[in-house]
């Protein structure tokens, strides 16, 4: 149900508001990953300089000093995930355009003719008597348990 003085949708006015384009959408989500990385960076860098004056105190550890060195790469991280992440999408979109450039009817090749199941060898006297043994000592088990 629409309101009144409300224009159709997709119909052309001059009040009406154009459709968002799908760039905007891209745009946003990666303004919101770059402030993201951003703030990762910042935070991590602050908590590196807190180590350093933990490090500089009197009762600094080398700890400290390893902390450091960790938080800043910490905080590079989720940049470089982005990064990596970017990098491998676009790796294969060039792939699946050459795959599509190039595509053969792939043809699978014939299969072997089957081979018949080759037939167990008989037992032999040994693993006959073993069987019987095995055969007895279950049936024991069964009037035991009666």
């Amino acid at each position: 149900m629409r309101a009144a003085g409300l224009p159709k949708r997709g119909s052309a006015s001059v009040g009406s508001v154009p459709a968002p384009s799908p760039l905007a959408g891209s745009l946003g989500r990666r303004l919101a990953i770059i402030a993201t990385c951003l703030a990762s960076l910042v935070l991590c860098c602050g908590l590196a300089w807190w180590q350093w004056d933990r490090f500089t105190s009197a009762n600094g550890t080398f700890q400290n000093l390893g902390y450091v060195l960790q938080w800043p790469l910490f905080g590079l991280f989720p940049a470089f995930m982005f990064w990596r992440i970017r990098h491998l999408r676009e790796r294969a979109e060039a792939e699946a355009e050459t795959r599509d450039e190039h595509a053969v009817a792939d043809v699978p090749a014939p299969r072997p003719p089957a081979r018949p199941s080759p037939t167990p060898p008989d037992e032999d006297d040994e693993l006959a008597a073993y069987n019987r043994y095995l055969r007895e000592l279950n049936a024991r088990d069964q009037q035991a348990a009666e």
